[in-house]
């Protein structure tokens, strides 16, 4: 089966820090791939990587079995990528936001309406597109920022805590239209510390902590792997 991501030997310095030392993971096509792991792990500088908006150390990152290093533009062509502190152009209204960005990404006119489109129907937000988006609450915010990501559906969407801060209803709304994409044909890498988003959204999990990982698997393995209920008590028994 070919790959849409592989990463091998994977290793980031940062003066004498080793963020990342030496870890393999890949996904495959149609799934949602998930690193868990605490604070300082090394989840982020992966996704980051991944994304081309970091360097490598030693490795090599191949998408779609090109070296990520050597073709960035051919990979940012098909990649996107949310960050966990990204942001929307607060005194934009939010169509406007969603028109701008489908400038970047469509080569005509018919190519960014159809983005838009898309994007409307993923914010499901209906007339509150009129307004800013500094009137948005924080689950309308990830919501449009959501569809920005998914506008163009992407082979590959990296999305890092897609759910950060939201409360239980906009959450689960997120994650719904997350699976619905995949089933659509589009991968995901995604980063989240809630382990019950991570059991609902991710068909493999990969534990990271300090820069290494610990286990690979689905979410039902690793609990069997482990003797464990949930998640949070597999990494527990993990770090031991």
């Amino acid at each position: 089966m070919d790959m849409v991501l592989r990463v091998e030997g994977l290793r980031k310095t940062y003066g004498k820090l080793e963020a990342l030392t030496g870890i393999d993971f890949e996904v495959r096509p149609g799934e949602v791939f998930a690193l868990i792991g605490p604070n300082g792990a090394g989840k982020t500088t992966a996704l980051r990587i991944c994304a081309t908006l970091l360097t490598v150390t030693g490795g090599q990152v191949t998408f779609l079995g090109r070296d990520l290093a050597k073709e960035p533009d051919f990979v940012r062509e098909k990649i996107s990528y949310l960050p966990e502190e990204a942001g929307a152009y607060k005194n934009m209204k939010g169509l406007d936001y969603l028109k701008f960005m489908a400038a970047f990404y469509g080569r005509t006119a018919a190519e960014e309406k159809e983005y838009v489109d898309r994007a409307v129907g993923i914010t499901d937000l209906g007339a509150r597109l009129e307004d800013k988006v500094g009137t948005f609450s924080k689950g309308m915010t990830r919501k449009i920022l959501l569809a920005r990501a998914l506008m163009t559906k992407p082979v590959l969407a990296i999305l890092d805590e897609p759910t950060s801060g939201l409360d239980v209803l906009n959450a689960l709304e997120v994650r719904s239209m997350i699976r619905r994409y995949v089933k659509e044909g589009t991968s995901v890498l995604l980063s989240s510390h809630n382990m019950l988003e991570i059991e609902f959204l991710s068909d493999r999990v990969s534990l990271i902590d300090h820069g290494r990982i610990l286990d690979t698997g689905t979410p039902g393995a690793l609990k069997d792997m482990h003797k464990a209920n949930n998640l949070e008590e597999v990494f527990r028994s993990a770090v031991r």
